[in-house]
């Protein structure tokens, strides 16, 4: 879809996801501690903490309420699974490789940033703590404070309405596939994430003032 951005006006706005885009966060930095090996560690969260389970969290829905019903369907593994809120924190290895640096540059030739992030509401405060790289967006929308998710239409219309952006001047930035293709439905250009260095090729081709090494 990138040959689809020739017909946009330029560039003026970036708009990152958080997981996956700018923070390490994966489930099995966590749980790799936690249990003996890797098989274990694959079959809780495919059949226990799964990525479908943990989607409420992120349209909204508090931990405090899912975890003790999960608990109770599976009894023998109440612990583990009330980590999912007790060591959240341990589920971020720290940041993507060169992602800090290309915020930085961002700012440095005076592109706004932004945030939207797929995100359980209770767990922004701790993450912005730990990463102090969260407090340098011009704004950010996380879905479970709104209760709203990529890759609804609808978290991406209050993303140009809160912040007065105009997509066709926007790139969005995903490493979900579902999601930058809504992002290109409505109007953005959607770049599917894979690394800091693809991203600045990407920027770099679409007008954006950014370096990249050769």
């Amino acid at each position: 879809m990138a040959e689809a951005a020739l017909t946009h006006p330029p560039v003026k706005t970036v708009v990152f996801d958080l997981g996956g885009v700018v923070l390490d966060w994966d489930p099995r930095h966590l749980y790799r501690k936690v249990f003996d090996d890797q098989a274990a560690v694959e079959q809780f969260l495919t059949t226990v903490c799964t990525l479908e389970w943990h989607a409420q969290h992120d349209q909204g829905r508090p931990m405090d309420e899912t975890l003790p019903r999960l608990c109770d369907e599976h009894p023998h593994l109440a612990t583990e699974i009330s980590l999912w809120r007790e060591r959240y924190i341990e589920m971020v290895a720290g940041y993507i490789e060169g992602m800090v640096e290309v915020l930085d540059e961002l700012d440095r030739v005076g592109v706004p940033r932004y945030a939207l992030s797929n995100m359980p509401a209770e767990v922004l405060p701790e993450l912005r703590q730990a990463f102090p790289v969260l407090e340098v967006f011009d704004g950010m929308i996380v879905s479970g404070q709104e209760q709203l998710a990529k890759p609804e239409p609808a978290i991406f219309r209050l993303l140009t309405e809160r912040f007065g952006l105009e997509p066709a001047e926007t790139v969005f930035v995903d490493d979900v596939p579902a999601n930058v293709d809504a992002a290109w439905t409505l109007g953005f250009r959607g770049i599917r994430f894979e690394s800091a260095h693809q991203l600045r090729r990407v920027l770099a081709a679409w007008g954006l003032p950014v370096s990249v090494a050769p």
